[in-house]
């Protein structure tokens, strides 16, 4: 196999030994309250994680996107941030346009639809999930991000017609500049069991410039996006797709990633759950154990790792369980890095996530990004 283009500078020579890298993006939340009631993150707060990042590199970053969105954060972290401004929907009641709605019902050939409002996912199919089956009417809402959200039954509507229906969206709503499509496919027998399944999937219009995926992929090396990943950047920039769902199984996907990952490779996963389980439904406690759950597995991950192999974990927005109401929350970001020789030490305060891309343009000797400042000795 090739080597892999390591950033070259008089304090760090090129690397003799293969390299991978490895990134995390979750959801960072500022309550500190897991650890006040006698939460513990052992492998974060000492022993094997302490001895890696004091060894490694730490700091926190501001946003330059004007949205707090997912695909905003995930493309500013990689390099491209969203300088324009979204549209969005921000009616509480009667959302839509009704020349959307009336476009939508007739291309999609539906008796109608329900919700038209803000709302949040979980409560809105409890609401209107039996008369969505009843009538064949779906669900569609939205959020303070510029999304437009469509709720189907997996069975009594049909996975594939939702799909369908959501591509016929993302054509429709591109006029209002919408960030994204997302099919909320659920499965139940009435209001008191309906769950959304691991069928989602989001529709994204494609990064407004080449990312630091697109660079690495055009150069010949690989990016594996696991789980949303795939979604958020439109298909662009990804060499290998693996569709994972929750936390385990996206870090069992994670894992089995990088064994498998050749030199100069990006494996690239979000860990939905924090985001969806946890931050949205403002569930303090559950975020608490899927720390816990998260921390534990790290010794797995460390194991694997080689000695120009580089982890980033970071994340795209906040979505903090303890603030009101249901969305995301404008936070600084973590920005944690370990491994390829990157010098110990605080990282600072970042004026833009494009720094992590900067850093990766760099580590892969790729051309420098418009926006951002690497970190990497």
């Amino acid at each position: 196999p090739t080597r892999p283009m390591c950033p070259r500078s008089a304090t760090r020579p090129p690397s003799p030994t293969p390299a991978k890298w490895l990134m995390w993006s979750g959801r960072v939340c500022e309550s500190g309250d897991y650890l006040a009631k006698g939460r513990a993150l052992p492998r974060t707060k000492r022993g094997d994680l302490l001895a890696v990042f004091t060894a490694g590199a730490y700091g926190f970053a501001e946003e330059l996107s004007t949205g707090k969105d997912t695909p905003s954060g995930h493309w500013e972290m990689t390099g491209v941030p969203v300088l324009h401004e979204w549209g969005y929907f921000r009616k509480p009641v009667q959302t839509f346009p009704e020349a959307l709605l009336a476009q939508l019902i007739s291309e999609g050939r539906l008796p109608g639809v329900l919700g038209n409002c803000h709302a949040s996912g979980t409560e809105i199919i409890a609401r209107l999930g039996e008369e969505h089956v009843r009538t064949g009417k779906p669900i569609v809402y939205t959020s303070a991000d510029s999304v437009f959200q469509i709720a189907c039954h997996e069975e009594a509507f049909g996975l594939e017609r939702l799909i369908d229906l959501c591509q016929v969206a993302r054509k429709l709503v591109d006029e209002y500049r919408i960030a994204r499509v997302i099919a909320r496919p659920f499965v139940g027998t009435n209001a008191a069991d309906f769950q959304r399944t691991g069928n989602r999937h989001d529709y994204a219009v494609p990064p407004p410039a080449a990312t630091v995926l697109d660079k690495l992929v055009a150069s010949g090396g690989e990016v594996v996006g696991i789980g949303k990943i795939p979604d958020i950047f439109a298909h662009r920039g990804i060499s290998r797709e693996v569709p994972a769902h929750g936390n385990e199984a996206l870090f069992d996907a994670t894992l089995a990633a990088l064994d498998a990952a050749p030199d100069r490779s990006i494996v690239f996963t979000n860990f939905v759950d924090f985001d969806t389980l946890y931050g949205h439904r403002r569930d303090t406690a559950g975020y608490a154990r899927a720390l816990e759950q998260f921390d534990a597995r790290l010794p797995a991950l460390l194991a694997k790792l080689r000695a120009d192999d580089i982890v980033i974990l970071s994340a795209d927005h906040g979505c903090d369980p303890t603030w009101p109401g249901s969305d995301h929350t404008r936070e600084h970001i973590p920005v944690l890095a370990y491994g390829g020789g990157i010098a110990a030490g605080s990282l600072g305060r970042r004026s833009t996530f494009a720094d992590i891309g900067q850093s990766l343009a760099s580590f892969f000797g790729l051309p420098a990004m418009d926006y951002g400042t690497g970190f990497l000795a």
